[in-house]
């Protein structure tokens, strides 16, 4: 009888300790993290932070909600503009849009395939549209019925399915979540459904914030655990820099190595994507749309763009981008040091494109021989490129240089901006033989591309050198 007391005290005491010991380890998180810590961050640890995302380079972004059911068409006419806008374009009113929503219906959905097709493309993230400009979440709210579980015909969580086949392929997720929402009536602004004026603001968007913004998106992080975070729809005017601040600060208190776009504030300046100069903006990289900047940043930035001419489902749209623009792309993009996030555009039966599938392909072929000169790479100090057919990338901490040619080459390809270590081997990837090469003060680097590379096209669209020494600033 008293063993048994003495075991249930300790039992007791036990659960206390332990009790006490997380209330005290919370308060300690709390503390470890003030907002002037967090907007106060050392270079050394937001390096730390930002490590894998820079090494990762290649990400695919998804756009996928109940525009994919209209998929540009709205009583019978095509939409000008891109396909996730239509209900803007068309100026269609909520309850109608609703229908749409209703009729949301993905069953061919394979969360596992999309993520299989990522990866053999090379990615290495992916940032899904958890909720667009439309207002419909892709995952199972608290906070609102207007989701794919309780109001699409679906009845799924897809974002659910989709986190669970990134962890089982190791593939990080991030989430895309929009400022702006045309189906919230405390976020309809007066100017609703063309939110590009600057018109008088919605004197309830702040009740909107704190009341369904915020719960949502710490649900998306309490929830699924995202590595980033990517915000839109910043530039309406009833969002401001404190909501920018406050919500940084917030997702950052609640995950700390969490990344997080600068459109979560405002100081982004148009589709270039980089922030004003002389302002303080929260947000860690910048956000290029449908561009690559002209040359280099010592501010991260990614650069978002699409295969064809929209990000959401657009039936009509076959104005494709060839594999070799796509892949020419990246190579520009690792070169200038930014991550090149990619675009697909599911239908509203769950499939992607299959002329986007086609591209991933080619792209996944290129990048399983000329992965490494992409991750894990830096740009250059002596410059990126030389004309307009060579560019360059460096493995992050070790004297191992890339130069990729983005034309067929000819006998020989000068690198002038590179120094190979004396008796070193100097290779194309893919090549199983070493090349000649020569290098003097006046010319550089002359490589030799022996005929049964330079004629075959299993090297290309770029053709990729590795050469372990040095550079030279010209």
């Amino acid at each position: 009888m008293k063993y048994s007391i003495f075991v249930t005290l300790l039992v007791l005491t036990s659960l206390m300790a332990v009790q006490c010991t997380e209330q005290n380890s919370g308060q300690e998180n709390e503390m470890e993290l003030t907002q002037e810590e967090i907007l106060n961050e050392s270079e050394e640890a937001f390096d730390q932070r930002m490590e894998w995302w820079r090494d990762a380079t290649f990400g695919m972004f998804i756009h996928w909600g109940p525009y994919a059911v209209p998929a540009g068409v709205y009583n019978g006419k095509n939409i000008e503009g891109i396909g996730e806008w239509i209900m803007d374009r068309a100026e269609i009113p909520v309850e109608e849009y609703e229908q749409y929503a209703r009729q949301f219906n993905p069953v061919k959905y394979d969360a596992e395939e999309w993520v299989k097709t990522a990866k053999d493309a090379g990615m290495k993230y992916i940032i899904i549209t958890s909720k667009h400009h439309d207002g419909f979440g892709l995952w199972d709210s608290e906070v609102s019925d207007y989701d794919a579980v309780d109001f699409a015909a679906i009845q799924k969580d897809l974002l659910a399915e989709l986190k669970k086949a990134c962890e089982k392929h190791d593939m990080k997720l991030g989430f895309y979540y929009s400022i702006m929402d045309w189906h919230h009536p405390n976020a309809q602004a007066p100017h609703y459904p063309d939110y590009n004026t600057d018109e008088k603001e919605n004197p309830n968007f702040d009740q909107y914030v704190e009341n369904y913004l915020k719960p949502q998106v710490r649900e998306l992080v309490n929830k699924f655990d995202p590595a980033v975070l990517w915000f839109d729809g910043e530039w309406i005017p009833e969002w401001t820099h404190d909501h920018g601040v406050e919500m940084y600060t917030m997702l950052r208190q609640m995950k700390p190595d969490l990344i997080i776009n600068n459109r979560v504030d405002v100081g982004r300046q148009g589709m270039q994507g980089m922030n004003k100069e002389g302002g303080q903006f929260v947000g860690d990289f910048g956000t290029p749309e449908q561009e690559i900047l002209e040359s280099t940043s010592d501010f991260d930035w990614e650069a978002c763009m699409t295969m064809n001419d929209t990000w959401g489902y657009k039936k009509n749209d076959d104005n494709w981008k060839s594999a070799e623009t796509l892949i020419h792309n990246l190579v520009d993009v690792a070169a200038k040091g930014g991550n090149y996030l990619l675009n697909v555009g599911p239908t509203a039966e769950g499939l992607i494109p299959q002329a986007s599938v086609e591209r991933l392909a080619a792209m996944g072929d290129w990048m399983a021989v000329n992965g490494e000169a992409i991750y894990e790479t830096e740009r250059l100090q002596s410059g990126f490129k030389e004309g307009e057919s060579i560019r360059y990338t460096k493995k992050k901490g070790q004297p191992v240089y890339y130069g990729f040619y983005l034309e067929q080459p000819g006998e020989a390809i000068n690198f002038s901006s590179l120094q190979p270590d004396e008796n070193s081997e100097v290779h194309l990837l893919g090549y199983d033989k070493p090349l000649e090469w020569k290098f003097s003060e006046d010319n550089g680097l002359i490589v030799h591309v022996p005929e049964e590379a330079r004629n075959s096209s299993a090297f290309g669209p770029a053709w990729t050198f590795k050469v372990r020494g040095s550079e030279i600033s010209r």
